[in-house]
């Protein structure tokens, strides 16, 4: 737990220390006040005693409680202030590394875990700073400060104070021991509740097409009870330790009268007023020291839930990206767009099986190369190492002569123009999002973005939208159609003038027309870019330099259309079970 406050930065130290003083000012502030008490108490009592007096010494009494409330707004304002910069600093570290992680280490930690772990993790640990300078601190210097002012004024009191605060402790053992292991579940669950309610807003369409929406209520129904059974336990058991700490309380305020009585009856009459004042004063002082082991309980109940978000938010921090940064900027000289694998093998993380093995072709500079086979062939897995969303088992990938581990990610990622499987597309606008990211050079121009779209074929749709290329993008293209998404995602592609494009399976929503319309307007207004496609459709890949068809994670064949044909009984059958017998003749 606190190894997260070393992420504390100087100016948030110095707010802390700042706030150590108005602290040991309120608590001597709200310490004077039984003192004044007792002068009132014996004024009071004392016959001939001046009116000017119990009301001067209240005016005083008044003023400390007064200064002991701007003591506390001061260090509330403070605990604020710092508990509010620390968080935001949290979530921007833990944004930079989920930023810097491969996809292995997204799928070992899972996005909803992340999530959870960015956002209500954080802010357990918000709540935990807001309280601490509040609690944490004041109560230990209030507890020793208010014994050392008792002391001495009645070993009876001073052992019945002494047995009400081991009761205390032993209540808040019980608490951790009880609580702590609930509070570490409590997090797990929470991540299952995002994971389940993140599912059903993303397949809300399957879910409805289905009639399965009585299936997912009772799946998060099933989760949410988890998390409610796990968190009214954790509450009862606070909610029957808070009452118990005011029993304790009032317990021993009793208990010092009850034992006062007993020490004035039995006193003589001169002692009987210093007694009654002591009695007074103590009484406050035991209040005191009590409220300060209630003020710890109320943090250690806060503590072990904290203690869990810490250890799983530093889980994030510490972790080491597989994905390293190289130190080359550029490849080899008089070498530009060329992609090359060199016996490459790949099996994923903890997987017995290969998915890749012993991978070799060469993509020259304006080549097409196209990658072709059944599903779970490897395919896409294949042209998922070029831009190094995971790094190869075996073997190199090689981009202009240099291997890909040796490039700055940066420079490694603006050689390459990706478009996935599945278009991504942001809350925005088209321009925004065929303008996105930057390729290390200028800045994109408007005429860059429409010739893109335009490339893309995509100027038909995006002109006759309301505000045209300024029209509004919801979040994922919810207002956008498959294939038009599949468009903005090739034209942000193009607009990045890259040297490579890599096209994961990003032709299979378009129709015949529009991908044949497609790959002749990029191939004549991108010459000398070089191509790697990832198809399921024959006609996609037909006119490819080369087309390397995948089986099981090894090569069953190369060539071009017709070689393949001829040579390649697997890329027969694919073609045989898409093409018709005229095609296929002709």
């Amino acid at each position: 737990m606190i190894k997260i406050f070393k992420y504390l930065q100087p100016k948030e130290w110095l707010m802390v220390s700042v706030s150590l003083i108005f602290i040991v000012t309120q608590v001597w502030l709200e310490l004077k006040i039984p003192e004044y008490m007792e002068i009132i108490t014996k004024l009071v009592q004392t016959p001939g005693s001046a009116m000017r007096e119990i009301w001067l010494t209240g005016a005083l009494m008044l003023l400390c409680a007064v200064g002991s409330l701007a003591g506390a707004v001061t260090v509330g304002f403070f605990a604020a202030r710092v508990a509010a910069s620390f968080s935001r600093r949290l979530r921007g570290m833990l944004f930079d590394k989920v930023e810097s992680f491969s996809l292995e280490e997204i799928n070992r930690f899972s996005t909803a875990s992340l999530i959870t772990r960015s956002t209500n993790d954080v802010t357990q640990i918000q709540m935990l700073v807001t309280m601490a300078l509040q609690l944490i601190v004041k109560a230990p210097i209030m507890a020793v400060w208010a014994i050392s002012k008792i002391a001495g004024k009645g070993w009876e009191w001073s052992l019945t104070t002494g047995l009400a605060v081991l009761i205390m402790l032993l209540l808040v053992t019980v608490l951790m021991i009880c609580v702590f292991p609930k509070f570490r579940q409590m997090q797990a669950l929470t991540d299952n509740i995002t994971r389940v309610t993140r599912e059903n807003l993303m397949g809300l369409r399957v879910v409805r097409a289905y009639n399965a929406e009585g299936y997912q209520e009772n799946k998060f129904e099933t989760a949410n009870k988890e998390l409610t059974d796990v968190q009214l336990f954790t509450n009862r058991v606070m909610v029957a330790t808070l009452p118990a700490m005011s029993l304790v309380m009032n317990g021993l305020a009793l208990a010092i009268y009850w034992i006062g009585a007993y020490m004035i009856a039995a006193a003589g009459a001169p002692d009987r007023l210093t007694i009654f004042a002591n009695m007074v004063v103590f009484s406050q002082y035991a209040m005191q020291v009590v409220m300060s082991f209630m003020m710890l309980a109320v943090m250690f109940i806060m503590l072990p839930r904290a203690s869990v978000s810490a250890k799983r938010i530093h889980e994030v921090l510490d972790t080491e990206p597989a994905i390293v940064d190289g130190a080359v900027a550029a490849g080899k000289p008089g070498v530009r767009g060329e992609v090359a694998f060199r016996h490459v093998g790949f099996r994923y993380a903890d997987a017995a099986e290969y998915v890749l093995r012993d991978i070799n072709f060469t993509a020259r500079q304006g080549e097409t190369v196209a990658f072709i086979g059944s599903t779970g062939s490897g395919k896409s897995t294949l042209i998922n190492l070029i831009p190094r969303f995971f790094d190869a088992t075996e073997g190199e990938v090689l981009i202009d002569g240099v291997n890909v581990k040796e490039y700055q990610l940066e420079a490694l990622y603006n050689k390459i123009g990706y478009v996935p499987q599945k278009a991504v597309l942001f809350k925005g606008t088209v321009r925004s999002n065929v303008a996105w990211g930057e390729n290390g050079g200028p800045g994109y121009t408007g005429g860059d973005v429409e010739k893109s779209v335009r490339i893309a074929q995509g100027a038909d749709f995006v002109e006759k939208m309301d505000g045209g290329y300024s029209a509004p993008i919801a979040q994922g293209g919810a207002n956008v159609s498959g294939g038009q998404k599949q468009r903005l995602a090739i034209a942000r592609a193009i607009c990045r003038r890259p040297e490579i494009y890599i096209f994961d399976d990003s032709f299979s929503a378009l129709d015949y027309k529009t991908d044949r319309v497609l790959r002749s307007a990029l191939k004549k207004e991108t010459a000398g870019v070089t191509s790697v496609i990832v198809a399921q459709r024959i006609g996609t890949i037909m006119d490819a330099d080369q087309i390397i068809v995948l089986d099981e994670g090894r090569v069953a064949g190369r060539g071009t259309h017709r070689e393949l044909l001829r040579g390649c009984a697997v890329y027969r059958e694919i073609a045989a079970s898409q093409l018709s017998e005229e095609e296929l003749a002709s």
